[in-house]
């Protein structure tokens, strides 16, 4: 069978990605509680949350892991045409690369975001290289998710359940407290931290619906629009 997406192609539908998201960020309204603007950081997310990097400012200055397959080359087009930067590679194809390159990359005190459960699964599921990174570059992980309950934010048909917004979307994102790693952590510190991202992650996830009453009550998108 032929793939409708291959190496050939991935570049025609990734700018047809990136020319939506260009489009669609003039109609996406985000407004963040908590984001210590950290420089550097590790913006650690939930792969259904990806898409949250557009309320994070300097987008210039965060390089975002993508996968080595034909979808995460439509991806890097997508965001690269956003003004993003990007670094190939997974836990399984060049990993140990692409973990060198971010280690790299956040010694010149730029920011990285990573899919803490991608780029396959399973679901919400913390694996290794965040903490890894952040523990060989000396960086804190800052987590991050996003929320709104308006029609025209769209929960994908996906393994991960990715959502995006399609046209005008209020939008709230929020921001954990920063997790270090310490040089020294252990196999066993290191799980611990995987798990304390977890819950922090899920708190996030809990919380957010709350938070985005309040915001609503207090009119904070009325003012991102003046």
């Amino acid at each position: 069978m032929v793939r409708l997406i291959n190496k050939e192609n991935a570049i025609y539908f990734g700018k047809a990605v990136s020319a939506y998201l260009q489009t669609q960020t003039h109609f996406t309204h985000i407004y963040e509680i908590g984001n210590p603007y950290l420089k550097p950081c590790i913006y650690a997310m939930w792969h259904s949350d990806q898409f949250c990097i557009y309320g994070v400012q300097n987008r210039t200055e965060i390089n975002i892991l993508i996968s080595n397959s034909s979808d995460g080359d439509i991806i890097t087009y997508a965001v690269e045409g956003l003004g993003f930067k990007t670094v190939r590679g997974s836990s399984k194809r060049g990993g140990v690369k692409s973990t060198l390159q971010l280690v790299e990359i956040l010694g010149k005190g730029e920011c990285v975001a990573i899919m803490v459960d991608g780029p396959n699964g399973p679901l919400h599921k913390v694996k290794n290289g965040v903490v890894r990174i952040a523990k060989m570059a000396g960086v804190p992980i800052i987590p991050v998710g996003w929320y709104s309950p308006q029609w025209s934010f769209i929960k994908l048909p996906s393994w991960d359940k990715m959502t995006i917004p399609i046209g005008h979307c209020n939008i709230l994102n929020i921001y954990g407290e920063p997790i270090y790693v310490p040089k020294d952590a252990t196999i066993e510190d290191e799980a611990k931290i995987r798990q304390q991202l977890k819950t922090t992650l899920e708190d996030i996830g809990n919380r957010l619906p709350e938070e985005y009453k309040k915001a609503k009550k207090n009119k904070v998108w009325e003012n991102l629009k003046k």
